[in-house]
């Protein structure tokens, strides 16, 4: 069953074309994350959904019902925005109950609601403190808490942690994750950081320019990327890329060659195309002499990460990234051999940019 469908989504702004003819089916119980970089059009849609902006053209169905022309008090959702919007004169308990209290939603039963989303998100100690003597992170659970109160089948999250620090990002990240497995209610998160989407979402749509250019679980994105920008976009750090030549078993770049050797083809490649590795695909050392690809080059930069390290150096012309164990010695201007298979690639091709 679809939870949320949306069917030939036009939004724009004047001449300007937000939203183009955008389809998409979310399940019941789904984590779906909408992610992309900032202006292409994931807040939008999201909002769309929620009621916020008012489509162009198309039709919005929550639970089977249309919502197109519907006020966002009638679409039965629960919204978390980035920024807490939290009412810094009422206490915890006060902003959870403020909505359902306007709603005229029996003092009980306000009650029965306020209790269980303090317990599932673990703040009852703080129902009596107001949002200035609150952490970020608490400040956080507290927004989605006001919309775990409202009982509803369908949580919009808009960045609900771009304002947090790192740890409290991982932190709340895992308890979101947890609320969801929890709840088993319909999510739909937007985020411009992909390890949130890959750690969250049981799928992902990466969307470009108001459309949707990927529509599949966090492996299947990571793994079979549908064309050159996905590929470019997941991944940290970002797929590397040669731009070459097919010839049947064979990918020239300037003077290398390399076997596709292992790579399954839709059909007989040939013609120009960009061929892609990912750095934790690439072997170094005495490991690279069992890969059926082989170069030699010679380390520019080193960044140690601590349980790993990204070496930089430089491949037919063009950078190359290679992430190896964290307690590897290895220094700039050290001399490198590399090895990487075609079968942990991916070909695309030139013109239209499609996975081959």
């Amino acid at each position: 069953m679809h939870s949320v469908e949306i069917k030939d989504l036009d939004l724009s702004f004047g001449a300007v074309k937000v939203l183009q003819g955008l389809n998409l089916d979310i399940h019941d119980g789904e984590f779906l994350v909408l992610l992309g970089a900032s202006g292409c059009g994931k807040s939008t849609l999201l909002n769309c959904i929620a009621g916020l902006l008012e489509a162009t053209d198309g039709q919005i169905f929550i639970k089977n019902e249309n919502v197109t022309w519907k006020e966002p008090s009638e679409r039965g959702i629960g919204m978390v925005f980035q920024s807490y919007a939290l009412y810094p004169q009422m206490t915890v308990e006060g902003n959870l109950s403020f909505g359902l209290k306007n709603a005229r939603v029996p003092k009980d039963e306000i009650a029965r609601r306020v209790a269980r989303a303090a317990e599932i998100l673990r703040i009852e100690p703080l129902l009596k403190r107001k949002p200035g003597a609150l952490s970020g992170g608490q400040r956080q659970r507290v927004a989605i808490g006001r919309a775990l109160v409202r009982d509803v089948d369908v949580f919009l999250f808009d960045e609900p942690l771009s304002n947090l620090d790192a740890k409290l990002r991982t932190d709340l990240r895992v308890e979101i994750k947890r609320l969801h497995q929890q709840l088993g209610n319909t999510i739909i998160y937007v985020t411009h950081d992909q390890v949130e989407a890959m750690t969250l979402a049981d799928r992902i749509a990466i969307m470009k320019g108001g459309a949707i250019q990927q529509l599949a679980s966090p492996s299947e994105i990571y793994n079979r990327p549908r064309n050159k920008y996905v590929a470019d976009f997941i991944g940290s750090p970002a797929m590397n890329f040669f731009e070459g030549v097919l010839d049947g078993g064979t990918f020239r770049v300037g003077d290398l060659s390399f076997s596709t050797e292992g790579y399954e083809f839709e059909k007989a490649p040939s013609g120009p195309a960009f061929m892609g590795i990912r750095p934790e695909h690439v072997a170094t050392g005495d490991s690279a002499t069992a890969q059926p690809i082989q170069l030699e080059s010679t380390v520019e930069l080193v960044e140690p990460m601590g349980s790993d390290t990204l070496v930089w150096a430089t491949v037919a012309g063009e950078r190359f990234r290679i992430r190896v164990d964290g307690q590897t010695e290895i220094r700039a201007r050290d001399p490198i051999r590399i090895g990487f298979s075609a079968a942990q690639a991916s070909f695309f091709d030139a013109a239209s940019e499609l996975r081959m």
